[in-house]
């Protein structure tokens, strides 16, 4: 269950991410109110998995995670550069959840 809501709460570190960008400081409400929501159940997600999971290794997923879906989502919607080595290095990110993972 834990890995689980370790996930959910990474997908919830992008959403909170792009959030805070298009939130231009604060001074667009949506944008804000959508930033704290997924914030506090980002934060409280990764709080609960983290009663079962080493906090280094529950850390470092959902970094990892919420990183690589934030890159991953400015590509698709043409914010960010599509480059090969952009997509090598998002690959090995993924890599480095899995394995974290795989020997937990």
């Amino acid at each position: 269950m834990s890995w689980i809501v370790l996930v959910f709460s990474g997908v919830l570190e992008a959403v909170w991410a792009v959030a805070l960008g298009r939130s231009e400081g604060f001074s667009r409400p949506v944008p804000t109110v959508v930033f704290v929501v997924a914030l506090l159940m980002s934060m409280g997600g990764l709080a609960f998995a983290m009663r079962d999971l080493p906090t280094g290794t529950a850390y470092a997923v959902w970094v990892g995670i919420g990183a690589t879906i934030t890159v991953a989502w400015g590509m698709v919607t043409g914010t960010e550069p599509v480059t090969l080595l952009r997509v090598v290095f998002l690959a090995m990110i993924v890599g480095g959840v899995v394995g974290l993972k795989a020997v937990h």
